[in-house]
């Protein structure tokens, strides 16, 4: 990590101005789109192989996504990123300043944060992607828009 991801500029004590926390329903959602585009191309692949019969792709996949959601579901969900007057803090012990944020794109249920040295972050499964980026951008210096 580059000096723009750190812990130093917030040591816990910036009061938070806003929180997002990973959304269950949006986790939900993802994981759901994942098992379904998964068993499209499982089942395309079986097909296009002549090998088998076509439902074992969407029976694998599901059961895939199933086994990866529940695994993956205590980090992910436990994630929360905190707004304060000089930064962005996550429970993961990540840090990024405002000063140093060049850019703030919405990719879907995600913010993704690009620092000026090039260093990106993305904010997952938020229950509303477009209000955190534009919260985020509003408390940038010099304001991006």
């Amino acid at each position: 990590m580059s000096e723009s991801a750190g812990t130093a500029p917030f040591a816990g004590t910036a009061p938070v101005l806003a929180s997002f926390p990973a959304h269950r329903g949006t986790y939900i959602r993802a994981q759901i789109t994942l098992a379904v585009l998964g068993s499209i191309f499982a089942t395309s692949a079986l097909a296009f192989l002549g090998s088998g019969p076509l439902w074992v792709g969407p029976l694998g996949a599901g059961m895939a996504m199933a086994v990866r959601g529940v695994y993956l579901a205590s980090e992910e969900l436990g994630r929360t990123w905190d707004l304060t007057a000089t930064g962005l803090r996550c429970t993961d012990g990540r840090t990024i300043a405002l000063r140093d944020i060049a850019k703030v794109n919405r990719l879907g249920s995600a913010v993704q944060l690009v620092t000026r040295g090039g260093d990106k972050h993305l904010m997952k499964y938020l229950e509303d992607s477009d209000r955190a980026r534009r919260r985020i951008e509003a408390a940038l210096p010099g304001a991006l828009a």
